[in-house]
């Protein structure tokens, strides 16, 4: 096999530098999976190197499965090596070693959502009721774990009033954690730095099996992050490190642009190398990439380039309103899917924020476009499956506090708040289990109280004999032993739904296991915890409406990059922000601008309705650095999606009654006739993004096919009949 002979010069060199320190600066697009993957494979062919030393990371889970796919078929012997995010590797090695540090191997690994459930009781015993307070100290517990900073070398650092309050709260929190056997995603990453510094045969054994370590992205590492890579890279100094400091977009969560010129400073002769030619986008999309990017100080020069066509125009419009706005944007999606060929999937809107997403949703669900939006209410957030997920975590860590509140009455046992609480006062010392199997022991809970506890109890055990099940009979079995299967009997369509959730759930589990079939509980936990959204991005046909950050990585044929307004983008939060500020909103213009294949189109409106507040906002800033001139536009007062409008040229004459639909407007509603009539008050209905509802009003059916449905994830909502995909539910 010749690994080298599907690669460009640019990339040739780098995989055959294989020892020592090197640095590949890797523009947008510019092939670095194939470099990386090829390097892999280049390794193990040509210089006979193991697969079990090899180590890879990248920064999410869907480019790992991407990466490991590349691999498995370039390579036998694939699956001996390391590919992960940094996250899965902290947790592999604290599985294996962190009892070494005070804790079990079956530690539970707590989200966001546990976090909040920890913070909401810290706060009530300190009786902080101020949710600008709360909202500091759980910035401050971020911002220390950020820099890991234990709570006593975080007070050194504080100069605020609240100090002494933060200081006790994030003390009161990691004591909890501690007593949970739990660790949050930012104690993943300092619990393994703190093994791998204190433990000398931990970091001697991981530092001799990775004798080559890839890191992809680079640039997102944090501080944490890259004090790990340095220890594992400390016996053979075999580091490739691959990134670009013009995609460098998570400052706010910890990314330290400076660890590439750390890197430079820690390895000595490291060799660097520059990846400029882009693969995915045409050239006048990455002239105007290329243009804004320029005005950045902090960045190594370089300049993308493309063997692909020149392409279409980089189209910029803004409209008069944001209604407008929205209006031209699903309007060209709508002829593009007609008339040129494109499907839904081919498209994205994205947006530096989430705030001005509505217009857009609305507009999309009024058109009968099927979209999805990235950050929006996850399956695994449902209350049920929550619940189904908190047995799971109880059965494999009996510490785990937080699981065992959640399960205690859920589903409905009779167990309420006031005994929860009697527990928690008795398990000062211990864990809620220990009372509750033990109930003999506290003669203080007596009668009815005891009897439900007792029950609880023997289901707790029974699933206990059955834990080392295969995981989906185990599920089944949890389901049904708990009470899931029988709780949720009504019939009304709340409970219907999560009838529905709970069996999707089955359906899912069954699925992983088919893919991973000797995963254990606690194997499946992780995987589900360490989950993005962008994970779960499927290849249905639906436009995608996102913010830049969580698209990092992924391209579209069509781009709509919109809300281009100074103070949304770049977002301006007191009117004082540093260079270094701008300079990360300017990288994110880059990746979103970046993100497109084959056409871009940016967007502003002169006029937005944005919390509560009607707003006349100046283009971005970024848009007369990509060489437009924004000021001629901002007057605008019409478009025309079938106007011939090119660059800065746009005629004005889209100032049509909303009634006088596009031609696919209308095709739609002729193709989407129905009988109205069975749309009433009180009928269940099925809408294929909103999911169970029940029709509230009917007042305006008979007149404008409108009626009122309430969703039980979304809300109320009123749609057409004439464009809404809404189904009678039977």
């Amino acid at each position: 096999m010749n690994i080298l002979e599907n690669l460009n010069e640019e990339q040739k060199n780098p995989v055959i530098t294989t020892e020592g320190a090197v640095l590949v600066t890797a523009g947008a697009g510019s092939g670095k999976t194939r470099l990386l993957t090829h390097r892999i494979a280049y390794l193990i062919y040509n210089k006979g190197v193991k697969p079990y030393n090899i180590l890879a990371i990248t920064f999410t889970n869907k480019a790992a499965k991407e990466m490991e796919k590349r691999v498995n078929s370039m390579i036998d012997g694939a699956e001996n090596i390391w590919i992960s995010t940094f996250h899965a590797l902290c947790v592999r090695i604290l599985r294996s070693n962190i009892d070494k540090i005070g804790y079990t191997k079956d530690f539970s690994i707590y989200s966001d959502v546990e976090k909040s459930r920890i913070l909401k009781d810290i706060f009530k015993e300190l009786h902080i009721e101020d949710d600008a307070t709360k909202k500091q100290i759980d910035f401050h517990i971020a911002n220390a774990k950020n820099h890991n900073l234990s709570p006593e070398e975080y007070q050194n650092e504080l100069f605020t009033s609240s100090k002494q309050e933060i200081i006790k709260a994030y003390e009161m929190y990691q004591n909890q954690l501690k007593k949970n056997n739990a660790l949050d995603f930012d104690d993943l990453l300092n619990k393994t730095l703190f093994l791998l510094e204190t433990n000398k045969e931990v970091l001697d054994y991981y530092s001799n099996k990775f004798q080559y370590i890839h890191i992809d992205e680079f640039q997102d590492t944090n501080e944490v992050q890259y004090k790990i890579a340095k220890l594992l890279a400390s016996k053979w100094g075999n580091i490739m490190i691959v990134g670009d400091e013009d995609q460098c977009i998570y400052g706010w969560r910890g990314a330290n642009i400076d660890n590439i010129n750390n890197f430079i400073k820690d390895f000595p002769n490291v060799n660097i190398f520059k990846l400029e030619q882009n693969y995915r986008s045409t050239k006048k999309i990455l002239s105007v990439a290329n243009k804004v990017i320029k005005f950045n100080e902090q960045r190594i020069d370089k300049t993308l380039w493309t063997d692909n066509d020149e392409g279409a125009d980089v189209q910029f419009v803004c409209a008069p309103t944001d209604h407008k706005e929205a209006e031209f944007v699903v309007k060209t999606i709508a002829d593009y899917v007609r008339n040129k060929g494109y499907n839904y999937s081919d498209f994205a809107i994205l947006l530096r924020l989430n705030a001005p997403s509505r217009l857009f949703e609305s507009y999309l669900n009024n058109a009968g476009i099927p979209y999805k939006m990235l950050g929006g209410f996850k399956f695994f957030e449902r209350t049920e499956i929550k619940g189904i997920i908190a047995y799971l975590r109880a059965v494999v860590n009996p510490f785990d506090n937080e699981s065992v509140a959640r399960i205690l009455n859920f589903p409905k046992r009779g167990i309420g708040d006031t005994t929860l609480e009697k527990i928690k006062i008795l398990s000062r010392q211990g864990s809620l289990l220990d009372v509750i199997l033990n109930l003999d022991n506290y003669p203080e809970i007596s009668g009815a109280t005891k009897t439900k506890l007792e029950n609880f109890a023997t289901i707790y055990k029974d699933l206990q004999e059955k834990k080392n099940s295969p995981l989906n009979e185990f599920v089944e079995f949890l389901i049904e032993r708990a009470g899931f299967s029988t709780a949720f009997e009504s019939g009304n369509e709340e409970d219907i739904a999560r009838k529905l959730n709970i069996g999707e759930y089955i359906d899912s589990v069954a699925e992983f296991v088919k893919a991973n079939p000797n995963f254990t509980i606690s194997d499946y936990l992780q995987s589900i915890t360490l989950t993005s959204d962008i994970d779960n991005l499927t290849d249905e046909n639906n436009v995608l409406i996102s913010t830049v950050h969580a698209v990092k990585g992924l391209e579209f044929k069509v781009v709509f990059v919109s809300a281009l307004e100074e103070g949304l983008f770049p977002i301006l939060r007191n009117g004082n922000e540093s260079q270094s500020d701008i300079e990360e909103e300017r990288r994110l213009m880059y990746v979103a601008a970046t993100r497109a294949e084959q056409e871009l189109f940016l967007t502003c409106a002169t006029r937005r309705f944005l919390y509560n507040d009607e707003k006349y906002n100046a283009p971005s800033r970024f848009l007369k650095e990509m060489g437009f001139v924004p000021e001629k536009q901002f007057v605008m007062n019409h478009l025309s999606l079938n106007n011939n409008y090119n660059g800065n040229n746009i005629n004005n004459t889209f100032n049509k009654p909303k009634s006088d639909l596009s031609s696919f407007m209308q095709s739609k509603i002729n193709q989407q006739q129905k009988d109205v009539s069975m749309f009433v008050a009180g009928t269940k209905v099925f809408h294929p993004s909103f999911g169970i509802g029940v029709i509230t009003d009917d007042s305006k059916l008979d007149a404008q096919h409108l009626v009122t449905v309430s969703f039980e994830i979304v809300g109320s909502k009123t749609l057409s009949l004439d464009y809404a995909p809404l189904k009678i539910f039977k």
